[in-house]
């Protein structure tokens, strides 16, 4: 297998719900008008907290500063496992599973922490720019590592990253946090760039408003599949600590279930089938326990 490292310089920030009016405009830009900005990566997640968005240095741009708005002081860099030079894909476990053991697990082991962005075709590692030294070296036995640059994918190995590269402390054991499923249902949705002016009303008011897709417009992953959201952390995470993702992650892989993860600013989640949820979230209970 292949990873890609994208081109992007990705900022990670949270909106405050009160300040949201104040960045309408410039979030439906970005969602509904690509072609009017500069910005190739952009992601928007509401939480009951609040919005967190992940977006390149030039969607940033188009964010004004306010007493609403934090931000990560870290640039993150985007890694994508391809398989056969695309992304993986699989009727198989889907989501996070299939690369909780060769890529999760082991920047865990070595102190990185990461944020996760899964989306209907694939799944996005967010890695601090400065980090990117112990991930080539970690990851490279694993996979065939390229770097995208101005759209072509260039080879990378260790010694391209060689220069002040000091071997990582391996991490301490990780804090065990409490998780907890909500009895929200879910489904995951794929939408065509190219059909976002027929639903732009729609999406207007799901984003701002009503907060329900009408169930007959929108592809679906597997006709009437449901989901649950399995929630990470009693406090806010924070961004330092490693092995979060691993937590889930790797119990889940261990039983072949799929799995769809996002990082947002304070928490963690991840969308696993509802068929099963109690046993799920029995057996995470259970990793957890016998970790301490």
């Amino acid at each position: 297998m292949d990873l890609q490292i994208l081109e992007h310089r990705v900022r990670v920030l949270s909106l405050a719900r009160r300040g949201l009016w104040l960045y309408t405009h410039p979030l439906l830009k970005l969602l509904l008008l690509p072609r009017r900005s500069r910005c190739k990566f952009f992601s928007l997640t509401e939480t009951p907290e609040d919005y967190t968005v992940m977006l390149d240095e030039e969607g940033f741009k188009e964010l004004p500063p306010s007493e609403f708005m934090q931000v990560v002081d870290s640039t993150w860099l985007v890694l994508n496992v391809l398989s056969n030079g695309r992304s993986s894909t699989s009727s198989q476990a889907i989501g996070v599973t299939k690369i909780a053991k060769s890529v999760i697990a082991p920047l865990a082991e070595h102190n990185v922490s990461v944020l996760m962005l899964s989306t209907y075709q694939t799944d996005f590692i967010l890695v601090r720019e400065k980090d990117l030294p112990v991930v080539i070296h970690t990851l490279t036995g694993e996979f065939d590592i390229y770097k995208e640059v101005k759209g072509e994918s260039i080879s990378v190995n260790c010694d391209d990253v060689s220069n002040g590269f000091l071997e990582p402390k391996h991490a301490a054991s990780p804090t065990m946090h409490p998780v907890q499923s909500p009895r929200n249902r879910f489904c995951i949705l794929t939408v065509a760039p190219d059909t976002l002016p027929a639903i732009a009303t729609m999406l207007i008011d799901v984003l701002f408003y009503s907060h329900r897709f009408p169930s007959d417009l929108l592809l679906t992953s597997s006709s009437g599949e449901l989901w649950r959201m399995v929630r990470i952390g009693g406090q806010p995470l924070g961004f330092d600590e490693c092995g979060i993702v691993a937590q889930i992650a790797e119990p889940l892989a261990d039983a072949d279930i799929s799995a769809y993860y996002i990082s947002t600013f304070n928490f963690d989640h991840a969308l696993v089938p509802e068929e099963g949820i109690d046993s799920i979230i029995e057996l995470l209970q259970k990793r957890q326990e016998s970790s301490r």
